[in-house]
């Protein structure tokens, strides 16, 4: 995966938006959806993103999977950081994606996954 298809593919989320919202981090860029966040990478290396997690299944994912750490900046039960070494397939990164959208738009209000599903991508 590099930076232009994991960007390209979070922007094919129906209501989100890409932002770099962290002044004392002006290379993160932020995903968020209807304005919570769902995952982040550093723009001028892309060597790792972050993602939320179920964090029932968590720490199995992290034995079977050397490239997914603890978060440096985030809840470590709730978030991982996923290195890019080209050690777990694309579709595999592409499906934590969908996860970790799918769980922050599960904690949405009633109202926001209502204006999301009348939102057009």
């Amino acid at each position: 995966m590099d930076i232009e298809s994991y960007r390209n593919y979070c922007l094919s989320k129906k209501g989100v938006t890409e932002s770099i919202p962290f002044s004392k981090l002006p290379d993160v860029l932020v995903f968020k959806v209807m304005g919570k966040m769902f995952t982040a990478t550093d723009l001028t290396t892309f060597n790792s993103f972050s993602i939320k997690c179920v964090p029932e299944t968590i720490e199995d994912l992290r034995a079977e999977h050397m490239a997914m750490q603890e978060p440096s900046y985030f809840s470590k039960k709730h978030w991982s950081n996923v290195i890019v070494d080209g050690s777990i397939p694309d579709s595999l990164l592409f499906e934590w994606l969908d996860i970790s959208y799918n769980l922050v738009v599960a904690k949405l209000t009633k109202k926001e996954r209502l204006a999301l599903e009348q939102e057009i991508n």
